[in-house]
């Protein structure tokens, strides 16, 4: 196990680029020490070189997310992926050190040199790459109602689906899968399939996983609904969609 600060030094990330990964859900660690500090395992470094690959291939965090996320994720085959884009961005950089070399060399240079700097290619694999990980159904719904939304939208939205974490957690006493906590499971599958994709069993299982996971979900899910709500409601979920 490695602490925030070990990973730190290890990779050049800032703790508080470690602390905002766990904050958007993208790397959560599932262990702490009693203190509460964060505990990076075997399972969270993999991880983390994965999103520092992509780093490295300049893909946004967003995307990063949603790939490692995506239920066909496979890291042999991403990690193909990663090394042909690294090769292809490895032949660009030698040519533009050629072509710079040559300038210094000769002083000149013909309207074909600037050939050295497109990245159509490279774009065009990376394209690929992402919607290789995101042709799902739920993702270009999630993309389509996002549009136009606000950081306010974004911000009542989340803070609506809390209220409902909120009756959970006040159900916590009861079984999972008794009415009145299906009810609000219920209301909570509506929310999602209101206002982001349509949440079928599948999807709402996944989810039930990440509201457990541990990580900063978890904590706001469990300070909304009192200490292990998050646990209760992947439960809840479980029940709902074994009936």
């Amino acid at each position: 196990m490695m602490t925030v600060h070990e990973v730190s030094r290890l990779t050049g990330l800032s703790e508080r680029a470690l602390r905002y990964y766990d904050a958007i859900g993208l790397l959560n660690p599932k262990t702490r020490t009693d203190a509460g500090y964060r505990l990076y395992g075997d399972e969270e470094l993999a991880a983390l070189r994965d999103i520092l690959l992509y780093r490295e291939l300049q893909f946004p965090l967003r995307d990063i997310k949603r790939i490692l996320n995506s239920p066909d994720y496979d890291r042999d085959r991403a990690l193909e992926e990663q090394i042909a884009l690294l090769k292809m961005r490895e032949e660009r950089l030698k040519g533009i050190i050629a072509l710079a070399q040559r300038i210094k060399k000769t002083g000149g240079l013909s309207p074909m040199d600037l050939k050295a700097f497109d990245t159509q290619d490279i774009d065009r694999y990376a394209a690929e790459a992402k919607a290789a990980w995101g042709n799902t159904d739920e993702y270009r719904e999630y993309e389509k109602r996002s549009l136009g939304r606000t950081k306010d939208d974004e911000a009542r939205l989340g803070e609506e689906m809390m209220a409902i974490f909120g009756e959970l957690g006040a159900l916590k006493d009861r079984d999972p899968a008794s009415g009145p906590v299906q009810a609000v499971v219920l209301k909570l599958r509506d929310f999602i399939s209101a206002h982001w994709y349509p949440c079928r069993d599948e999807v709402f299982l996944g989810l039930a996983q990440m509201y457990a996971a541990g990580g900063e979900m978890t904590q706001n899910i469990d300070r909304r609904g009192g200490e292990g709500t998050g646990a209760f409601a992947r439960e809840a979920i479980k029940a709902f969609c074994e009936k």
